[in-house]
């Protein structure tokens, strides 16, 4: 009896072994599979990132018919492979199988590929939606203001956004001619696509539900990786409010100086146009009203740009020369060959500031309609940062080869751009003669910085909270226009300065919203940026807490190897760890908080 119960035994162990070493086959088997279809897959998309990029690139620097057909032609062969690897994918019972893998970098990999985006749509359909994008963004790329004004000694009559429009907003102190410009704009942007806008707005959300979102507003923050993300920003926000109402309150008063009480009330909001910015979404084009200590020296160095004989082409190089100080990639040959740093004469393109990676080897370019100014000068640091990040994540599969999160990719340029802003910098390039190190001058500093991103935090937040309640159905093309206004006023405190109705689409007058871009990255950038800055002045030695001397608005990290080593660290991880990860490892923490820009 006992040895029939010892055989049972045996018996039972030999199969359970056998078991467990079918299903180890199974999973070694399907693991094999998994990277295989992976290395395919992400053969596929290269290729069709590099036409499709290129097309785009081609219409958007040069809008003409004819590149605008090319380019909905490449999008439409795009859609199609699109459908065509999603059957593949459905068809070998990827959507059950890939949850089931044991390699956690795979199942990342293959959770990337899970859903069809917007080639769910039908083909009818997805060429509308293109097409619809294309349309708004045309018509913001080719809007003009007919107003007769003398700029660099030269009368224009038909101004663009950029430079045109842009300078007589810093520089025009007449408030009816603001408003007359600030009007003009949107009435050839925003109320020109108001329609389509509603349109793409019910196909995003086909989009979404196509892909298992409830919304376009659940779709776009899917990629943040987080449980309850709305919540996670306004609890951001929330902590950052207090100091933008003191920084608005401070500005109201010296604009009321400025404009009398008569145009702007003691307690109320400011109106949009008196600002030095189109949107209102910063106030360096008044520092000179809001500058605390007016009698000491500018930190400006637009003027001494200018004397120097700064073209764009050395704005340019002088931000890869910061770049190469900090061990980082410096510009390849051919982002100087396709670069485009200024606005072709007798040619309209998309002026608004872009980075490209072109899915070609180093094949990285900016296009800017570049002006010889400091703002644009930080402008360049910033594109610049999109391109290091694409250099270090070039070697990830391409599923990879993106940011730990949209507002990481903008915060590298912008966390480098606040060592190139520093007096000492300036001082150091020659744009500076000379720097004070007293209070007075530290503070005028760092109300420089507040204006431009202090000012900055509620229309980064804003902008995407309005979108999401339009995809969510909080707002209807019955309230578009007001429900813009009552954010903007609760959130920035702002108004606009004649009545608006809702044959108005003012959010419209924006680039992001046209062009279907999500914003809230920028809000996220915004707080992680002075993160990424005390990570690299501390690596560079440049930061004491508590000392005056070595305060973080003084850090400048220029030459910083060890600094430069730290974020490349980061920045070569693209999107293969989830974000918090990615901030741990450069800053030795895992969230996101407001602390480092309060200090």
């Amino acid at each position: 009896m006992m040895e029939r119960a010892t055989a049972v035994v045996l018996l039972l162990v030999f199969l359970c072994h056998c078991m467990g070493a079918t299903i180890e086959r199974d999973a070694s088997s399907l693991e094999e599979k998994a990277r295989e279809y992976l290395v395919y897959r992400n053969a596929q998309e290269k290729q069709l990132a590099q036409d499709s990029n290129l097309a785009s690139w081609n219409y958007e620097s040069n809008l003409t018919d004819s590149n605008r057909e090319a380019m909905m032609k490449e999008q439409e062969k795009a859609a199609e492979k699109s459908r065509e690897l999603w059957r593949e994918f459905v068809a070998e019972k990827w959507p059950e199988k890939w949850r089931s893998l044991q390699d956690p970098d795979l199942r990342r990999q293959f959770n990337f590929v899970s859903k069809q985006g917007a080639s769910a749509l039908t083909p009818e359909k997805l060429t509308e939606y293109e097409g619809i994008v294309t349309d708004m963004t045309t018509t913001y790329g080719t809007a003009k203001v007919h107003h007769c004004v003398e700029l660099d000694g030269e009368e224009v009559c038909e101004l663009s956004l950029d430079p045109e429009l842009s300078q007589l907003l810093e520089r025009e102190k007449d408030y009816d001619t603001l408003t007359k410009l600030w009007v003009a704009w949107r009435n050839a942007t925003g109320k020109v696509v108001r329609q389509q806008y509603l349109r793409y707005v019910e196909l995003t959300n086909e989009v979404a539900k196509l892909n298992d979102f409830e919304d376009g507003g659940e779709m776009w923050r899917e990629t943040y990786e987080s449980e309850d993300f709305a919540a996670d920003v306004a609890a951001l926000w929330e902590d950052l409010r207090p100091l933008y109402l003191q920084l608005h309150a401070y500005a109201r008063r010296k604009l009321r100086e400025q404009y009398g009480e008569d145009k702007i009330s003691k307690k109320g909001p400011i109106p949009a146009h008196l600002t030095g910015n189109m949107w209102a979404q910063s106030w360096t084009g008044i520092e000179s009203l809001l500058t605390p200590y007016p009698n000491k020296p500018s930190i400006d160095v637009t003027d001494a740009m200018k004397k120097q004989g700064y073209t764009p082409l050395k704005m340019f190089q002088l931000s890869n020369d910061f770049f190469k100080g900090l061990n980082l990639t410096e510009m390849s040959p051919s982002f100087w060959e396709n670069t485009i740093m200024e606005r072709p004469k007798n040619t309209e393109l998309v002026c608004h500031a872009s980075a490209w990676d072109m899915a070609s080897h180093r094949d990285f370019r900016i296009k800017m309609c570049t002006d010889v100014n400091m703002g644009d000068l930080i402008t360049i640091h910033h594109e610049m940062g999109h391109i290091e990040y694409y250099e270090q994540y070039r070697h990830q599969p391409l599923l990879y080869q993106t940011g730990a999160n949209p507002g990481f990719h903008e915060a590298v340029g912008d966390s480098l751009a606040l060592s190139v802003m520093t007096p000492k910098h300036l001082k150091k390039v020659g744009l500076l003669h000379k720097v004070d190190n007293d209070a007075h001058a530290d503070i005028n500093f760092l109300m420089k910085i507040a204006l431009s991103k202090v000012v900055f935090l509620p229309f980064g937040y804003l902008i995407d909270m309005y979108r999401w309640d339009i995809f969510s159905g909080k707002i209807t093309s019955d309230n578009l226009n007001c429900e813009w206004w009552n954010k903007r006023f609760e959130f920035q405190g702002i108004k606009p300065p004649v009545k608006r109705s809702e044959e108005d689409f003012d959010a419209g007058a924006k680039y992001h919203v046209v062009a279907s871009v999500p914003y809230i990255r920028y809000f996220v950038s915004y707080v992680v940026q002075f993160q990424f800055h005390k990570a690299m002045c501390e690596k560079s030695k440049q930061y004491a807490r508590g000392n005056h001397k070595q305060a973080l608005h003084n850090c400048d990290n220029d030459q910083s190897a060890d600094a430069g080593n730290a974020l490349a660290s980061m920045l070569k991880m693209g999107a293969s760890k989830p974000w918090p990860e990615a901030l741990e490892k450069f800053t030795g923490n895992k969230t996101i908080n407001v602390d480092v820009l309060r200090e």
